[in-house]
This record gives structure tokens, sequence and C-alpha cells, in this order.
């Protein structure tokens, strides 16, 4: 078996084409519009003026919505060239707009494309993949977090109708979407991952009713784009996605992808945190020289670089994982990118925060902000416990238990097989002195 480090050549080169363009094009745009509903307000005249010319420059160049397949007018990477894209479009937080990959709607849009009626394609996911429209996906409820075994939001037939009973809590981007994506409970005899349905809700749907929206910890009061919603409404039965009971198989279309891609993201984010971690340090003097001679500082750098290489090839093995389709594998390696993402986030963002010192924690560097983005990643798609549950599971299906008191590799018996094994000749060896 070999082993290739290398990207294929064509590919390297759109790469490096990503990098320049997104430093230079699209960078630029998060230190004019950085409020967190920026990004996916596709009615701002000012930003649809900027970024317009900017993504039919990336559909030129073939590089436009490349997680959907050729059908629908992307490329159908596979997770391996995604995740090399994400490390570069991870460094903006415009530039998976730019490139047609904005989360939630990536994910989003897959499950359109995979469960979607001719109707709803063309009313929801071709307006979706060209940037102008933007949706949520509505799954979390206030008294469950993200546990479906505890969710109450239910939907029921009625007629040639599905009513649709509950509330839905932090479900992003629900201030600005045209549709939201809803998990339901559709029969409670049967365990959940089989009486749980997805359903495709348009935001004009009457019955929704916007409790508040919700912010991150940073954000004022009501000035957020998570939506606590309240559902109460009627809906045609085409709009279940695949069938009553599918959602958890649907979720998965959109789930494994993202959390690599979230955390390729996160790579290149930190490579950016690291760099400004190595320009500080040979800049800054004290106590008679640049902080980069002290031991301490070489340290924190040594250990974040390390890290970083170790976590990007976990993530580049995951994503290979999934291109392989060996899905029980692909599981194990997609919960381990995702227990490492916050920890590696916070460790390197908090070193390079703290080289820089009152400048890091300000807001005059990006720092306190990447910093602070850390635990929300240990939240987001499962918190962090589930998914170490998820890979301890994984990895003892592989071994079985010892088949009597002492466990396989207790020395004793081990010694005297050994000895059996190589009697001749240490019969020979005794002979010979």
């Amino acid at each position: 078996m070999a082993w290739d480090f290398e990207t294929e050549p064509e590919f390297q080169e759109k790469l490096e084409w990503m990098d320049e363009f997104v430093r230079d094009e699209v960078e630029p745009m998060d230190l004019i519009w950085n409020h967190s509903g920026d990004v996916f307000d596709t009615k701002n005249p000012a930003t649809r003026a900027v970024i317009a010319p900017l993504q039919d420059e990336v559909k030129k160049r073939d590089l436009w919505a490349c997680h959907i397949g050729p059908h629908l007018g992307g490329k159908g990477f596979g997770q391996v060239k995604l995740a090399l894209m994400n490390e570069i479009l991870g460094r903006s937080s415009w530039a998976p707009r730019v490139f047609g990959c904005q989360a939630p709607d990536s994910g989003n849009a897959e499950i359109l494309a995979h469960y979607g009626t001719d109707d709803q394609k063309k009313r929801f996911l071709e307006p979706l993949l060209n940037g102008d429209i933007v949706s949520s996906y509505s799954m979390t409820e206030p008294q469950a977090g993200s546990d479906p075994k505890e969710f109450k939001c239910r939907a029921f037939k009625s007629g040639d109708e599905w009513v649709l009973e509950g509330e839905k809590w932090f479900s992003s981007n629900a201030r600005l979407a045209e549709f939201l994506i809803v998990m339901a409970v559709t029969d409670i005899d049967v365990p959940i991952h089989q009486g749980a349905s997805m359903f495709l809700v348009p935001t004009d749907t009457p019955g929704i009713e916007f409790i508040r929206h919700v912010g991150l910890g940073s954000e004022e009061l009501g000035e957020g784009m998570h939506g606590y919603i309240r559902y109460d409404c009627r809906l045609p039965e085409e709009n279940l996605l695949g069938g009553p009971g599918q959602a958890f198989t649907i979720a998965q279309t959109r789930l494994g992808g993202g959390r690599v891609h979230h955390a390729m993201r996160t790579v290149g984010q930190v490579k950016r945190a690291l760099d400004m971690m190595c320009e500080r340090a040979l800049s800054r003097h004290t106590q008679g020289s640049v902080l980069a001679q002290k031991q301490s500082i070489q340290n924190m750098i040594a250990d974040s670089f390390i890290e970083i290489e170790q976590f990007r090839l976990l993530v580049l093995k995951t994503a290979w994982v999934i291109d392989r389709g060996d899905k029980a594998e692909a599981r194990k390696y997609v919960a381990a990118v995702k227990v490492q993402t916050p920890k590696v986030m916070t460790d390197i963002a908090g070193r390079a925060l703290h080289i820089h010192g009152s400048l890091g924690a300000s807001n005059e560097m990006p720092l306190a902000k990447l910093w602070a983005q850390a635990p929300i990643m240990g939240i987001v798609d499962g918190p962090t416990e589930v998914h170490r549950v998820t890979i301890a599971k994984q990895v003892l299906k592989d071994y079985q238990p010892s088949d009597g008191l002492w466990p396989s590799m207790h020395l004793p018996p081990r010694v005297v097989a050994a000895r059996e094994k190589f009697a001749q000749h240490l019969e020979l060896e005794i002979g010979n002195q």
C-alpha cells in the first residue's frame, strides 16, 4: 500500500488560486460587514453588489457549490477535496457564501437534492444554490437540547395534511430564512430513531411564531440569528421529506460531511492564529530579548504546530474514510474530529491571545472572538461527550474480553509459551555453556 501526502497538480493549482483569491478579495469583507447576520442577509444591496462578481469568478473556475452533484450545477467533490477547500474558506466568514457552501444552507441543499420534489427543488433548492436565499435547520428543542429522546415537537396526519405542533430552539439563521427543515416526532410508539420525520416548512406558513431571536454571548438581547420558534401549522403531504420515520437517515446526509467541513475550517482558523503567534513572538521585546527567545513561548509555538498537524491529518483521514464508503468506520472518525475541534481551537487561540497580552484580549485583534467560538464548537452538532461515547463504542467493537482470569498480555503464561516455542534453541544454548 502506498501513502501519498500530495494533492494532484491540477487541483493544487485551484487551491493556490483559492488561497490568493480569499486573502485578497474575500477576507476584506470581514472587516466591513462583520455582524453575525451580515453573511446571511441576501437582501442587502451593498453586499450583493460586492459578492456577485466574486461568485461569478468562482463559477468560472468550476469551484461553485462543489459539495453538490453535477446534475445540480456543482462538482460533486469527495470529502478529501472539500476538506482541502474548507481549510482555506475557514479563514473568512464570507468565503463559504462566495463559494456557495455556507452552512447550514449547504447541508439543507443536500437534503433537498436527495429528498425534495421537483417543485420543491425549483422553489427552494435552485435559489438556495444560487445564493439568493438562506435556510435554517430546526432540530434542537428548549427542554431537550440535542437529545432526540426528549423531543416533544410532534407531527400527525389530518386528512391529506400534516399538523406540526411544538417548539424548537436555536434554529440558526431562522430570522432571515425562506424555509426551515424541521425534525418532529411522528410515531411515539417506536424508538425515536424510527419515529422521527423531517419536514420542509416555508417561513411564511401560517402558524409559525418566532418567540424571540437568540444571539451569542457577545450580542445584545434580541439581536441574534438563532430562532426560538413555536410551530402550530398545517403542511401539505408532500412537505414530508423522505418517508415517515426517516429523519435520522436524512440527517446523516448533512451531518457527517458538515462536521468534517467545520473541522477543516477550524484548521484554517488556528493556522492563522499560529501565524499571529509567531509574528508577535518575533516582534515583541521584553526582559532583554524578543518573546521568541523565551522557552515558554517556544513551547507554546511547538505545541501549537504539533497539534495543528495532528488534527489536520486526522481530519483528512476522516474525509478519506468517508470517500471510501465505509459508514461504520467513518462514524468513528467523524466523532473523533468533532471531539478534537473545540480543544484545538481553545488551546491554540488561547495561546495566541496570551502571547499578545492585552492587545490579544481586545477587540483590535480577532483572537478573543476566535477563542470565544471554541465552546460553541463543542456544542453544535451534538455535545462532545456524546461523540466520545460514540468513539468508545466503535473502538470496543474490535475487541473481545480475555478468555480466562488473566489478561491476554499477562507475562507469565506468555513466557512459558515463548520457552516452548524456542525450547530446542534454549536446550542448545544450555548445552553449550
